[in-house]
């Protein structure tokens, strides 16, 4: 299903599990005033007013409700020194426990040598947040293009380290503040609130990879492991692009960059990850490939399917083998693997569509929300 009326386009196969209401969503963010073009991809699914799993590319004007209130938030992945042969998952998860608690380092200096200037959210900073956000340690299931494997220091028996989080309390200011002025007309892009918002906006992708950052720290240090940053790519954020020769702001919810590299397309805390290279040219789908496997089932309703029938011990420990901490028992239920697509289906669209070709494939072993 590879839909494209007009100027909306929806990357996707029949086996796609896309919502109706998803698709309306789409559809309507193409009313908006500048809007050129909009792509859906295979994560696409219902979002609060607007889809998750799309791109937007818009003339003149800059929409922040677009981009959501999680500015900045994307996927990092570490190599690490943990070997998968000296596996210690039960000792390693009462380790981790201490990743609940706020950081108890210095600030100031975290600050300082982030280029973030005086301190601002600190509290949060070096935290995971709620909702699909994780940090999970992996293992090498298969590799697909050794050479690419190679070229990326990795090695097949050592474990990676894979953090999804973003802003949190930063980015969800920066949108209240725009929106309870503007709501969701967006604004010109030679405003002067336009300057204000990417101003805001700016600093808060640095504060989202700073954040990334210490929180990989934080976990390999609780492993007493080092690690090296492999990437560390957005999936929130309005950034100027051309199409064409033309200027664009394009908006990017829940949207992998495909111009930027090796991506990590991670599918739930029960599914396999996929470290892949975007191909051939990528102008059609906005630059843009899917951030994930997105969501099949609202919160809710999957808390209404799982409650009574699964219990809280079959959360914790995940078909293939991997544990996951969570106190949150609410959050248990919201994230369960039963609640995402399947990856492999978003993977083979991405592959099918020709956008890009996998390098490995990783196992969950240890995942922390």
């Amino acid at each position: 299903m590879n839909i494209q009326r007009d100027k909306i386009k929806i990357i996707a196969s029949t086996k796609s599990w896309i919502e109706g209401e998803a698709v309306r969503q789409l559809e309507s963010s193409m009313n908006l005033p500048g809007m050129e073009f909009v792509v859906g991809l295979p994560d696409l699914h219902p979002g609060k007013g607007n889809p998750v799993g799309a791109a937007f590319a818009a003339k003149g004007r800059l929409y922040p409700f677009l981009v959501g209130n999680d500015i900045g938030c994307g996927i990092g992945m570490w190599r690490t020194s943990l070997l998968k042969n000296k596996l210690k998952k039960d000792r390693w998860v009462k380790r981790l426990s201490s990743l609940h608690d706020p950081w108890d380092g210095d600030y100031d200096l975290w600050f300082e040598q982030s280029a973030l200037g005086p301190k601002s959210w600190e509290s949060s900073m070096g935290t995971i947040g709620g909702g699909n956000h994780f940090a999970e340690l992996q293992m090498v299931e298969s590799i697909e293009d050794h050479e690419a494997f190679k070229q990326l220091c990795l090695e097949r028996d050592g474990l990676v380290l894979v953090i999804h989080s973003g802003s949190r309390g930063l980015g969800e200011s920066i949108l209240r503040r725009h929106v309870e002025h503007f709501g969701a007309k967006g604004t010109e892009e030679t405003s002067e609130e336009a300057s204000i918002y990417l101003a805001d906006h700016n600093y808060a992708m640095r504060w989202a990879a700073a954040n990334r950052e210490l929180i990989a720290q934080r976990f390999l240090s609780a492993l007493s492991a080092e690690g090296s940053k492999i990437l560390d790519l957005c999936h929130n954020s309005v950034l100027p692009v051309h199409f064409d020769g033309s200027p664009y702001w394009l908006h990017r919810k829940g949207a992998a960059p495909s111009d930027q590299g090796p991506v990590m397309i991670p599918g739930s805390r029960g599914a396999f990850s996929y470290l892949v290279v975007p191909i051939g040219d990528h102008s059609g789908n906005a630059y843009s490939i899917a951030h994930g496997a997105g969501r099949k089932w609202g919160r809710n309703a999957i808390k209404d399917r799982l409650k009574g029938k699964v219990d809280l011990a079959s959360l914790r420990q995940t078909k293939l083998g991997s544990l996951v901490v969570c106190d949150d028992k609410d959050l248990l239920f919201e994230e369960a693997p039963d609640a995402y697509k399947s990856i492999e289906t978003v993977i083979d669209d991405l592959k099918n569509a020709g956008l890009i070709r996998v390098i490995a494939v990783f196992r969950p072993v240890i995942t922390f929300k």
